[in-house]
Parts: C-alpha cells; structure tokens; sequence
C-alpha cells in the first residue's frame, strides 16, 4: 500500500558544518540529470545551464534572494574523488552559484534576479551541509523526497535512483518501496523497464544516446504492462526482478522498439510514438496482427500499420465516416466559404461522380449477397 501519511526517514547521520560554495560541486549523477546525457567529463557550467533551464532553479533562486537560505534544510555532501560532491540540493546549489557569479547570469540570462547587496552575498558564501562517508548512507531520506514525496522525479530519474540502490546496496525492492514509501509494484515496473534498456544496451541493439529528442521513459514502463508488448519481446513478469527481463531470443526486436518508442540519430528515425494516447495502443494493436507488424517493420508508419490492424471492414466503415463529416463541414461554409471558384466546383463535381461509383459498387455487392443468401436457403 502507498504510505501517503508516512513520515520521512531522518536526515542520516554526518557531520554537519558550513562549507564553501566554491567547494562544493553538483552532482553529475543526480538521477534526474542522467535524461540530459550527463557524463563525469561534463563541465560543471554545462550541468548548471541544463539545471537552470530544465529545472526552475530560477525560481529557487527567486526565492533564496527573497528569504536567504534557509539553514534548517541543509544539503548533503560526500567526498568522491577528491571532491565535495552535493547529493541532495543540487538545485539549491546551482541558485546560489548563480546569484554569486556575475558572469553566470550574463551566460544564462537571468536578468531577472534581483541584485544582492554586498551583505547578502557574503552570507551565501558559505552553506550548511551534513557531510555522509558515501551516498548510499542518504537513500532512504533522498528516495523519500524525491520518489514519491513532495519533490517527485519524473518516472525515470526514480527508475535509475531505484536500481543504483538495489544495486549498490543489496537491499530488496520491496524494503526499497516500503523506505520510499511507494508501491512495490510501481517500484518493480520502474526497475523491470529500466533493466530492459539496460539489456538492450548490454545486447548492442540500442544505446540511450541513440534517442532523438528526449527519452520518454514512461512509454516504457506502460507498455510493458500491455499485453502484445510483453509477448512482442517475451519479457518476464514484474515479480521475478529480473535484470535480463527480455528473452534472449527477442534480442532483435528489443531494438526494434526501442527505436519505434524513441527514433534513432543515427539514421535520422523518427520514433513512431509521438505520444502514449493514442500512439502506444495503436501500436499495441499492431503489434497482435502479423500483417500489420510487417508493414510497420517495412517503414510504412504507424497510421498505415494501424489501418491494416483493424481490418478492412473497420476501415472502410471509418472512411465513409469521415467523408460524411468532410462533406457536412463544407455544405455548412458553402455560403460563405465558396466564391465561385471554377476550380472548386470541379473538385466537387468529381467527389459526386466518386460517390456515385462508391453507391453503385455497394448496390451491386449487396444484391450480389442478397441472391446469395435466398439461393442458399432454396437449397
């Protein structure tokens, strides 16, 4: 059951003291910046440019220039590799880099903050923290905060923050829920659909850096749930915890959607689903019809692979449908709409002569079942 009322772990045990902002640095693995391609080399001006415009630092900022900072709320720092890395407050730290670095705000244009006195400065140039031996000592209270508290990630920041736990520290992905205070199944859908890339990826039939646009994780994580989909790729059950979910044998056609769900730079693919309503129960649904799959995987597109899925009676029954609208919407402009265009006139003539073939056509396969289905019963 979701603990909605359940109150956040404590702060973990550290050292706390006030530190530098000169010494402090955001943290590149910060699960929600893993969507921008953030790697270890990425320059920290780099990382704080993508915060402030993906992130609402500004706001933050906002808001510390407003009321200072607030101290009752420290960040959480370790030391990696010689550096004071914050694991919790990137955002906070970014604000305050940028309301003490000119330079910086000219870079990201944030004329919009107010100018500080020379007082408040100083008092920003030092922030408290709590200092933890490794990152792994704050889960608990930062997957609180951040799965499924009042700071949510998005569904793939919480997938990646779920998996380093799970693989760092051994500890199950019920425990995990139960500390986050998520549901296991939610908590086992994120991990199952992020193996699954990882399997891709591990399969070399497709890297995240191969996405065009941004990783719609969530597609993922939904698809996985429907059915044509978990047999399109053999994928275990949620409950086995699998790091290897995808059968070995559907190694292929892993690729294949990934690339449907997400494009391909490259070649230059666009990905099929623009977006899960309706795209992905399209898709779906093509992928239960042979005839369909087929011609999706021939680079016909998902409108046309949707058409062949539904069958050419549910097809042509849409089509006069359609054409019944497009007529009525032009009957209510005509008055208004047509000038006395030759040209229009002659375009209309030609869908009535289309229409008057379509009815004759109609009338013939009608009176062709109706002697049918008499001859059968005289028989």
């Amino acid at each position: 059951m979701k603990s909605a009322h359940k109150p956040p772990p404590p702060l973990p045990d550290g050292k706390f003291e006030r530190i530098k902002v000169s010494d402090l640095h955001v943290d590149w693995r910060n699960p929600r910046l893993v969507e921008y391609g953030i790697k270890a080399e990425t320059e920290e001006s780099e990382v704080l440019e993508i915060l402030w415009n993906e992130m609402a630092v500004d706001e933050v900022a906002m808001s510390i220039a407003a009321s200072s900072f607030w101290g009752h709320e420290p960040l959480l720092v370790t030391d990696e590799n010689g550096k004071l890395v914050v694991i919790e407050g990137n955002r906070r730290l970014a604000a305050v880099k940028v309301l003490l670095n000119a330079k910086l705000r000219a870079k990201l244009r944030a004329t919009d903050l107010p100018k500080l006195t020379d007082t408040e400065l100083e008092a920003l140039r030092e922030l408290p923290v709590i200092r933890v031996k490794k990152r792994e000592d704050a889960w608990p209270y930062i997957g609180f905060k951040h799965v499924n508290g009042p700071q949510k990630w998005r569904s793939y920041p919480k997938a990646q923050y779920i998996a380093f736990v799970r693989k760092t520290t051994g500890t199950p992905l019920a425990k995990i829920a139960t500390q986050i205070g998520d549901r296991h199944g939610t908590v086992q859908e994120l991990y199952r659909a992020l193996m699954v890339i990882e399997q891709a990826e591990v399969a070399g039939v497709y890297k995240r850096e191969f996405v065009k646009g941004r990783l719609a994780f969530s597609h993922l994580t939904t698809a996985l749930q429907y059915p044509n989909f978990a047999k399109f790729l053999d994928v275990k059950d949620t409950s086995e915890e699998s790091e290897k979910p995808v059968s070995p044998k559907k190694l292929k056609e892993l690729g294949e959607l990934c690339r449907w769900l997400w494009g391909d730079k490259r070649d230059d693919t666009d990905r099929v689903v623009a977006s899960q309503n309706p795209n992905l129960r399209q898709l779906e649904q093509v992928l239960g019809n042979e005839a369909a799959l087929s011609n999706l995987k021939r680079g016909h597109g998902l409108a046309v692979a949707y058409d062949e899925s539904k069958g050419d009676d549910t097809v042509f029954g849409e089509a006069l449908q359609d054409a019944k609208t497009a007529l009525v919407k032009a009957q209510g402009r005509v008055s208004t709409g047509y000038a006395g265009e030759q040209k229009l006139l002659e375009l209309a003539k030609t869908i009535a002569e289309m229409a008057d073939d379509l009815v004759t056509a109609m009338e013939n396969k009608s009176n062709a079942s109706s002697r049918s289905k008499r001859s059968t019963r005289g028989s």
